[in-house]
Formats: C-alpha cells, sequence, structure tokens
C-alpha cells in the first residue's frame, strides 16, 4: 500500500444560487491576459444545458477520458500511434465556436463621443480580430434555462427519460453546477500530453501544466472528458486551473472557495492508496466506479493507516487536516457528496453534494421515500450526472438531507420527532447535528481545512523572503 495525500473540494448544490462569484475573482486572477480571454478555469452552468464548451460531456463526440479496451484502461481517444498521426490536426479538439468567441466593446466611443440627441451605441467587437461580431454564444449562455428549450435535447443527462418532457414549462427543472478542474487520482490530461508537461504534483495531488515542456500539441485538450485544460492562443502553451497553489501552500482555500457567498464549498485533504488506481479504474460496470472510488480513500482515523503515512513521508500536519477534513466527512462517512461522471474513469477530486428541491410539505405529509421520488429534479437525472447512472447512492445522500430537514425543522419548532425518520437513513441524533453544523453553520476554519506546505531545504533563501530581517 502506497499512501499519498490529495487535496480535494466538496460543492453543496443544494445551496448554490448562481452568482458566479466564485468565477469572477478566479477570471480576474489567473486568465486576465491575451491569449486567456475565453478560459473560464471555474464556470457555473445552468442544469439542464449542454454547458460550456458545448456538449462537454458528450465523449463520443470529445474522446475524452479513458475507456475499457481489450480489458485494459485505455485513452478513449487511442493509441500513441493514432494520436501521432493526428499531432498536426487533432478531429477530437473543440472548436473557439464551441466555447464563445471573446468580445469586448469600444467603450472609447461611448465615453468621447459628442453630444447628440440619441444615446450612442457599442457594437461587440472580437478580441480574437478586432473584427466586428455578432454574439451567438457564450460562456453562460444557458443561464437560468435561457435557450434550453433549444439545447436541452443535447444534454446526455437525459440518457433513459423523455427529453421533450421534462423541457415542458410545468415540467422543466433547474439547478446549477460549478465546474472546474478535478485534479483527478487517473488524470486522462496528463496520460494525454506527448511531451510530459502535465504532471500530478506528489504532496497535493494537484494537476499543473509546465510552461517550459508544453510543446502545444492540445491533446490535453480533448483528452480531458471535463474539458478545464485550455490552449493559449498567444503563448502557445496549455493553461488550467492550478487549485490556487499559491494559497493552499500557505494554507488558504482557493480563490472560487473563498469568495462563495453561499458557503456551499468545503477544501481539505483525503488519504488514498495509489496501488489501487488502475484496479479502481479498470471496474467493469460504469455504475460500480463510485464505491470502487470510495474504496481507494483511506481512513484518516485509523491508526494503523497514519502510522503507515508517517513511514512513508507524509508529514503530521497533513495526518492532522486529514482527520479534521470536512471533505472525508461529507465524501466517506455521510455519504453525502458524490463524483462528477465517474464513467469517464478519471477519478475526480471534486464531489457534489446533490440538490434536494423544496420538499418540506410533502416529506411532512408522505415521508422521506415518497418525497424523494417526487422531486422536481429527478433522481435518475441526478444519476446519470454524479453516479453513472446508479441511482441508489443519489437516493441515500438525498433522503439523509430530506431527514436531515425533517429532523431540525421539528427541533426548532419545538414538535415532535418521530426517530424512525433518522433511523431509516442510517443517522442519529448527534449525526444529524455535526451534519447540520457542517452543512449550514460552519465557520471558515470548519470549511476550509489545509495544511501549510512544508519547507523542503531550510536553507533555500526563497524559503525565508520576508521572515527575517537584516543581521
Amino acid at each position: 500500500m502506497k499512501i499519498k495525500a490529495q487535496l480535494a473540494m466538496v460543492l453543496n448544490l443544494d445551496k448554490c444560487i448562481g452568482c458566479h462569484t466564485c468565477s469572477i475573482p478566479c477570471k480576474n486572477v489567473w486568465t486576465n491576459r491575451k491569449g486567456a480571454e475565453y478560459m473560464w478555469f471555474n464556470n457555473v452552468e445552468t442544469k439542464p444545458g449542454i454547458g460550456y464548451p458545448r456538449k462537454w460531456e458528450n465523449q463520443e463526440l470529445h474522446k475524452g477520458g479513458w475507456v475499457l479496451r481489450n480489458g485494459g484502461l485505455a485513452l478513449r481517444a487511442g493509441n500513441k500511434l493514432r494520436r501521432l498521426a493526428g499531432i498536426f490536426h487533432n478531429p477530437d479538439l473543440p472548436t473557439i465556436d464551441d466555447y464563445y468567441e471573446p468580445w469586448t466593446y469600444d467603450y472609447e466611443k461611448l465615453i468621447d463621443s459628442p453630444l447628440k440627441s440619441h444615446q450612442p451605441s457599442l457594437r461587440p467587437r472580437s478580441q480574437l480580430n478586432d473584427a466586428s461580431m455578432e454574439i451567438t454564444w457564450g460562456p453562460n449562455w444557458e443561464d437560468d434555462l435561457a435557450g434550453v428549450s433549444e439545447t436541452g435535447g443535447g444534454d446526455v443527462n437525459f440518457d433513459g427519460l423523455d427529453t421533450a418532457a421534462y423541457l415542458q414549462f410545468k415540467r422543466v427543472f433547474m439547478l446549477y453546477l460549478p465546474r472546474l478542474c478535478e485534479h483527478c487520482l487517473n488524470p486522462a490530461c496528463v496520460a494525454s500530453c506527448p511531451s510530459g508537461a502535465l504532471y500530478k504534483r506528489e504532496e497535493d495531488g494537484i494537476v499543473l501544466v509546465d510552461q517550459e515542456r508544453c510543446r502545444g500539441w492540445r491533446f490535453c485538450v480533448s483528452g480531458c472528458p471535463y474539458k478545464k485544460t485550455y490552449f493559449n492562443w498567444k503563448t502557445g502553451r496549455a493553461e488550467k486551473c492550478i487549485f490556487c497553489y499559491p494559497r493552499t501552500e500557505a494554507g488558504l482555500p482557493t480563490l472560487c472557495a473563498h469568495s462563495c457567498v453561499g458557503r456551499i464549498r468545503y477544501v481539505g485533504v483525503l488519504l488514498y492508496d495509489v496501488d489501487r488506481i488502475r484496479e479502481a479504474a479498470s471496474t467493469a460496470d460504469p455504475k460500480d466506479l463510485y464505491p470502487a472510488q470510495l474504496d481507494i480513500l483511506l481512513d484518516p482515523h485509523d491508526a494503523k493507516i497514519t502510522a503507515e503515512a508517517g513511514r512513508q513521508g507524509i508529514s503530521e500536519n497533513w495526518l492532522s487536516a486529514a482527520r479534521r477534513s470536512p471533505v472525508y466527512r461529507l465524501i466517506r462517512e455521510w455519504r453525502l457528496a458524490l463524483p462528477l461522471h465517474p464513467e469517464f474513469r478519471t477519478l475526480p477530486m471534486v464531489w457534489y453534494v446533490p440538490p434536494l428541491s423544496p420538499v418540506s410539505e410533502i416529506v411532512d405529509a408522505q415521508g422521506v421515500d415518497p418525497a424523494i421520488d417526487g422531486l422536481r429534479i429527478p433522481v435518475a437525472y441526478l444519476a446519470n450526472l454524479l453516479t453513472a447512472g446508479d441511482e441508489g447512492p443519489v437516493r441515500l445522500a438525498l433522503k439523509r438531507l430530506a431527514a436531515l430537514r425533517t429532523h431540525m425543522r421539528a427541533e426548532r419548532l419545538k414538535e415532535s420527532f418521530d426517530s424512525s425518520v433518522l433511523d431509516g437513513v442510517g443517522l442519529d441524533p448527534v449525526a444529524a447535528a455535526e451534519m447540520y453544523r457542517l452543512l449550514a453553520l460552519a465557520h471558515y476554519s470548519e470549511r476550509f481545512v489545509l495544511p501549510t506546505a512544508g519547507r523542503v531545504d531550510e536553507t533555500t533563501s526563497t524559503i525565508s523572503q520576508g521572515s527575517c530581517g537584516y543581521p
């Protein structure tokens, strides 16, 4: 058993309000330069919809992620020979129109316009060639279901559902899906890169791009099934979310998590067994990928695990953070958080708590089980999004959320409460109180538990820069 530590994130979709406050600081800090105008390392999509870039979930079209081929794990895009044959023209690469052609406005015309009887107007201009353009798509074109009657049919999460029926005005549903790089345990982008420029950091599992080694082949872009690796057309290099590692190394959360006004994000440490990654990703049935991924996550409260992790070089401050990790509790203990499209076989490390529609009256009248089946958001849709179509884990998470709501509502209103509601979902009042605190009342230090980076060489001057004065 080889133990490694991984920084992971959980997003509570039940609380996301789609304000995009997470996207703006990320955009301003990391992609505010020439060649990166169309990049959004963090974006918030409205579901149902085809997202950004268009139809990113359709791997029959984009050939991202992994598949089982001849009994083994292989990139969906094909072997090295096939990729070498397309090294100067990658047929699986999304076009700029799939993202959107970035635009701006000539604001000087508005400011410097002479006095007129009519208000001056602005026309959009492309940030790629400065030509006048018509806007036909954008990074959040489907916001709040805009145009979903036209694009909703392309949402692959409707597999097994009557798409037209669920897009009718009276039955349509909506949820927000914030997305960033998954920093996967089995990243397809790393395996796709011919020059070896992409790599996964040993100390925290963050996936990065070595700008010196990158040759702009862009196989990482097509290889990533989540389409969170981008090509900078100005520098000719690949770029992606870096999980704000300058901040996480200092024990601070990512910008998207720090700025979230809904407090839906949790960041912490997970321990996992590296030796079992291939076995988990090679699970035959896609519906078994989620439990297989759970199985390689290790219990930080197990003395034998932590002792072995210490012997393998994981420091005590990382082990302490793993024991206090909010993401471990949400993912492994309570089984509330689920991975995004585990069928891509990348073993993603950004997890999601499924949204629970307002069903308090149904729960009071009918109980938890009928309420889950009466949700406006179909359980089958959430299962296609989060558990490769397996409704069992989604139902368990939703039932626990519904039972928690019922329990806390009765407690706050001093009403009688049937304890069998919690018993039926495997919870007790103590666990329910802890779950409620973390999901609703947790302080900053409880939502973000990140260890600081250790000093590799005490004599390195850059490490102690700013911490000492003149001798």
